[in-house]
């Protein structure tokens, strides 16, 4: 896919008749619930800067801020999700892709060690750019993650990021309560985080290819689910290990 092509008007008249079949598939919105849980999880962080940076303003202004700021980095993100979407599709980009993804769920699964602090904005148009501003900076491996699990589909990622995104910002104190007592949901979406690894590996334009070649399409699609589910595993060892790791050095930090 080329820049051009989104300048088109042809291109916009298939991908919407491509999208309206595709929504009356069950598996169209078993993605993009896999988007939105994924995103959620992801974007903890995201809901702790929107509130602070609009923390300093007038009552009235507080939601209006939330509002702005959160629809501009909405915006921003989906253009830059396309982007890499796009670039997926370049042989090895998708191996780098898949590589990042594991980091990223592994580290889903470890503490941090601190938050930096985001001063409040005492205007509402400063607060609306530095929630945008500071959503794209952290909001790199969201890009990755949700990329990686739309499969190329442009209505995915809109219709993801629509939909989660205001949800993080309604209930951002609902959903963080719920992570912090069902942890199980947090280590769930890091195995499916690595689960989407496997699959952004095997179908790498470099790898599929030889896959193909060398065990038929369907064999190839069978060594695609066996690598899902190794790291889907591999990311909840790893990140256990390294979670435990970090409490453990925290823990002595704490003593000392």
């Amino acid at each position: 896919m080329i820049a051009a092509d989104y300048l088109n008007p042809a291109y916009w008249s298939a991908v919407f008749q491509s999208g309206l079949a595709d929504m009356a598939q069950p598996v169209f919105w078993v993605a993009v619930g896999k988007i939105i849980w994924i995103n959620i999880l992801l974007s903890g962080d995201n809901a702790v800067v929107i509130a602070m940076a609009c923390r300093g303003l007038p009552p009235r202004q507080r939601f209006w801020g939330m509002v702005l700021g959160a629809g501009v980095a909405v915006v921003l993100r989906i253009l830059f999700t396309i982007i890499i979407a796009s670039l997926m599709t370049m042989p090895f980009l998708k191996i780098a892709g898949g590589l990042a993804l594991f980091y990223i769920a592994c580290k889903l699964l470890v503490p941090d060690e601190s938050h930096g602090e985001m001063e409040a904005a005492d205007h509402l148009w400063r607060a609306v750019r530095m929630v945008a501003v500071a959503d794209i900076v952290m909001s790199l491996d969201n890009v990755i993650a949700i990329a990686a699990a739309a499969g190329g589909s442009f209505l995915l990622l809109v219709l993801g990021l629509a939909i989660s995104i205001p949800l993080i910002i309604a209930g951002a104190a609902l959903i963080m309560t719920l992570l912090d007592r069902f942890p199980i949901l947090v280590w769930a979406g890091a195995a499916l985080l690595g689960w989407i690894t496997g699959e952004v590996l095997a179908t790498d334009p470099a790898v599929e290819p030889l896959l193909v070649a060398r065990f038929g399409p369907e064999g190839a699609h069978q060594f695609e689910l066996a690598l899902a589910a190794l790291f889907a595993v591999l990311v909840v060892v790893v990140g256990g290990l390294w979670r435990r790791s970090r409490l453990q050095r925290a823990s002595v930090e704490h003593k000392a």
